[in-house]
């Protein structure tokens, strides 16, 4: 409790039904005229996209769309919206979508300002100026870069994922409205839902843990364990969705300041070889993870078997962490989650490369045991 800690937040975040209205409200009091509106082409197709423009626009603000951002978002998408932006003068940057619109939006953001090109950001504080004016618009309750100092680029020549740790990627505005993710389809809500779960797990047993970030992921293990099966069964229930967006917003905050582990690093690397959903890839590395890790952390899995409703008085810290992983991997089978990464077409002969760059991970530092070539690989094969 004697340790400095610097707390990195937006320094606005609306959440809650409607906060996309409050947003508009919030739009006539700033002096922006011009927004690059950065998106997906499937939110434009149901409509959620025009939607939040409409708001936007009775604002008084002029809306130029970039809707090309894909699932993994590359450094070809930065570089599209980097032109546009600069092509009509635009002030600042709305995105809307999961952590793949938010990215790629950040990433254009710190171009805007800095200069050069995205991997010569790559890593820790790489930029020197704040990024142009961002605002957050999430539509799943997932990967909560709305609220973080983090983003990740897909590269497409080196098939990797490159992970940005950087305060000047912070947004102006968070908004997290669940009535914007109400519908969605159920593998997305899965696969969005186990993302933000391995982020409040990875959080809770980082190196970098401390008290803040553990009320809170431990806050948001319990929201997400009693509600993302629900979220995924009816997409419709109001409550649940609500839930999940508190869940992952939480979560969001406590691994932005706290660190991640080695699960978002082997994960990494499926997106940047494969192309993989990184919520899916996540889910199916979190407890064979979690397994490894039980050496070093056995009694914070305890607590988080705890999170999770389990009885644990009677048990011992390696009995309780294994109660953890067991509820994890039930959670996972229960809302659809792949049983294995053969099912999603990994090849065992790319298991050396992909592990000789989540060793060179960002996130690695933070994992709370010591991880060789050799584990990774391990690693790996069990979860195939």
């Amino acid at each position: 409790m004697l340790e400095s800690r610097r707390i990195y937040l937006p320094p606005l975040s609306l959440i809650g039904p409607g906060a996309i209205n409050d947003l508009g409200e919030e739009l006539k009091s700033l002096p922006y005229k011009k927004a690059l509106f950065v998106t997906d082409n499937v939110l434009v197709k149901i409509g959620v996209a025009q939607k939040v423009i409409d708001v936007i626009k009775a604002s008084g603000v002029e809306v130029v769309m970039y809707d090309h951002v894909q699932p993994n978002p590359t450094v070809k998408n930065v570089n599209e919206g980097l032109e546009m932006l600069h092509e009509h003068n635009c002030d600042f940057i709305l995105t809307l979508g999961g952590g793949s619109p938010q990215d790629c939006g950040k990433a254009i953001g710190i171009l805007a300002t800095n200069g050069g090109e995205i991997n010569e950001y790559e890593g820790i504080h790489k930029s020197l100026k704040k990024s142009l004016p961002l605002i957050a618009i999430n539509t799943t309750a997932g990967t909560a870069s709305e609220v973080t100092i983090n983003y990740v680029i897909t590269d497409e020549v080196r098939h990797i994922k490159m992970v940005m740790v950087d305060k000047n990627c912070l947004v102006s505005i968070a908004v997290n409205d669940p009535v914007l993710m109400l519908g969605k389809p159920a593998a997305l809500t899965a696969a969005t839902g186990m993302d933000a779960l391995t982020h409040a797990i990875e959080t809770y047993i980082t190196k970098g843990a401390f008290a803040w970030s553990d009320t809170l992921a431990l806050s948001a293990i319990k929201l997400i364990y009693k509600s993302l099966e629900k979220a995924v069964k009816n997409g419709s229930d109001l409550e649940a969705r609500s839930h999940m967006a508190w869940g992952q917003f939480i979560a969001g905050q406590a691994f932005s300041n706290a660190g991640l582990g080695y699960v978002h690093s082997m994960a990494h690397q499926l997106g940047g070889m494969y192309d993989l959903p990184h919520g899916v890839a996540n889910a199916i590395l979190l407890p064979h993870v979690e397994r490894f890790n039980i050496p070093s952390c056995a009694h914070k899995l305890k607590k988080v078997a705890r999170a999770m409703g389990i009885s644990v008085l009677d048990m011992s810290d390696l009995e309780g962490a294994n109660a953890a992983i067991e509820a994890i991997e039930k959670l996972s089978k229960a809302v659809g989650i792949p049983s294995g990464l053969g099912e999603l077409g990994v090849k065992e002969e790319d298991f050396e490369e992909m592990a000789k760059n989540a060793l060179l991970d960002v996130c690695t530092g933070g994992n709370p045991r010591e991880v060789t070539l050799e584990d990774t690989i391990a690693i790996y094969k069990a979860a195939m």
